[in-house]
C-alpha cells in the first residue's frame, strides 16, 4: 500500500475541531493506506520552548487520544518523534541545502508571529520548523499527507527540498503528494475557530459536566436578545455545529425554528449537545480505559517507534551513501 504520513504538534490538549478536522479521517486512512502517525514533540519547542514540562503532558494527551478516536496499532504506525534521531539527523543535512529565502517565504513564518506576540520567535527552531517537518515526511518516503487547500503551500517547500536533495546528490526522496482533504471550520464557544490559543475549545479531556457548560454558554446569533426574537441560523456558531453533528432533519428543524422564533436557543443547543455527546461517549470510555493502562499505551508507542526507527534508519543508509559520508 502507498504510505501516509501525518503527525500533530504536542503543543497542548486535544479538542474537538482536532477530532474533526485530523483525527477522524485519520482513522478512515488506516484503512486504505500504510500509515505512520507521529507525536511532534520536538515541532513543540519551536513556540514553548520556554516551558518543555508542557510538552510531556500534551504528548501522554495526544497519545491517548490518537488510540480514543480509533487509531488502531494493528492498521497503522504510531510513534514518537523525539524518540528517533534520524528526523534530527536529516533535518541537519537538509538545512545546509536549504536556501534561508525558501524558510523565510513559508506562509505562516510571519503570520504565527504576530499571533504569538507575547513570545520571543525570532529563533532557527521557529524559522527551520519546514525543514524538520520535510524531515518527518521524507524520511519514510510518504506518497502522501492528508492536508486541506490552505496547507498545501506548506507542503511544496517539502516538494522543493526533496527536488533539491535528489537533483544535488541522488534520486532517494519521492516526492510527497498533497491528500486534499475537507476539514469543515469548527467553531469554538466564542464563535471564532476552536483553538487552544483562543481558548474556546471543548477538550477530549473534558468530563461531560465541563463539555455541557461550554456548549451551554455558547455564542448563538447575537440578534437573539429575547426569546421571542427571530434570527438568522448562518450567523450562529451553535448552527455551524450542528451541520457537523445533528442529522439534516434536526439541522431543517432548528434553523426554521431560529428564523421564526418557534425555538429557542437553549432548546437549540440541549439537540446539539445530544449530538456532540453522541460522538464523544465512546470517546470517553476509550480515554478512561486507556488511563487506567498505561503500560498498554507505552507498550504500544514503543513497538510503532521502534517500526518507525527501522524504516528511518533504512532511508539514512542511502542518504549517508548519496552524500559521500559513509566514507567519512
Amino acid at each position: 500500500m502507498d504510505r501516509v504520513l501525518s503527525g500533530m504538534q504536542a503543543s497542548g490538549r486535544l479538542h474537538l475541531g482536532n477530532l474533526i478536522g485530523a483525527l477522524q479521517n485519520w482513522v478512515k486512512l488506516q484503512e486504505k493506506y500504510d500509515c505512520f502517525y507521529f507525536i511532534a514533540d520536538w515541532h513543540g519547542l519551536s513556540t514553548g520552548y520556554e516551558n518543555p514540562f508542557a510538552i510531556k503532558e500534551s504528548t501522554n494527551d495526544l497519545l491517548i487520544n490518537f488510540l480514543a478516536a480509533g487509531l488502531d496499532p494493528d492498521k497503522c504506525t504510531i510513534f514518537l518523534q523525539s524518540k528517533i534521531l534520524q528526523h534530527a539527523e536529516l533535518h541537519l543535512l537538509l538545512s545546509m541545502i536549504t536556501p534561508l529565502g525558501w524558510l523565510e517565504r513559508v506562509p505562516t513564518y510571519k503570520e504565527k508571529q504576530q499571533e504569538l506576540k507575547d513570545r520571543d520567535l525570532s529563533t532557527y527552531g521557529f524559522l527551520g520548523y519546514p525543514l524538520l517537518q520535510t524531515a518527518d515526511i521524507i524520511i519514510y518516503k510518504a506518497k502522501y499527507v492528508p492536508v486541506g487547500v490552505d496547507q498545501v503551500p506548506h507542503l511544496e517547500i517539502s516538494r522543493e527540498i526533496a527536488r533539491r536533495f535528489n537533483y544535488l546528490y541522488k534520486e532517494v526522496f519521492p516526492e510527497p503528494e498533497a491528500l486534499l482533504t475537507e476539514f469543515p471550520k469548527v467553531p469554538g464557544i466564542d464563535g471564532r475557530k476552536m483553538s487552544k490559543s483562543y481558548d474556546n475549545a471543548i477538550y477530549l479531556s473534558d468530563s461531560p459536566e465541563a463539555a455541557e457548560q461550554k456548549l451551554r454558554t455558547m455564542m448563538t446569533d447575537p440578534a437573539r436578545k429575547r426569546r421571542m426574537d427571530k434570527g438568522a441560523p448562518e450567523l450562529s456558531p451553535v448552527f455551524h455545529l450542528h451541520k457537523i453533528f445533528s442529522s439534516k432533519e434536526e439541522q431543517d428543524e432548528v434553523a426554521e425554528g431560529c428564523r421564526t422564533a418557534g425555538i429557542g436557543c437553549v432548546d437549540c443547543k440541549k439537540i446539539l449537545i445530544k449530538n456532540i455527546f453522541k460522538a464523544l461517549e465512546p470517546i470517553w470510555q476509550k480515554r478512561s480505559e486507556l488511563i487506567a493502562n498505561p503500560k498498554a499505551v507505552t507498550e504500544i508507542v514503543e513497538k510503532g517507534t521502534e517500526k518507525a526507527r527501522k524504516a528511518a534508519e533504512g532511508t539514512m543508509v542511502i542518504v549517508r551513501e548519496a552524500m559521500g559520508l559513509d566514507k567519512i
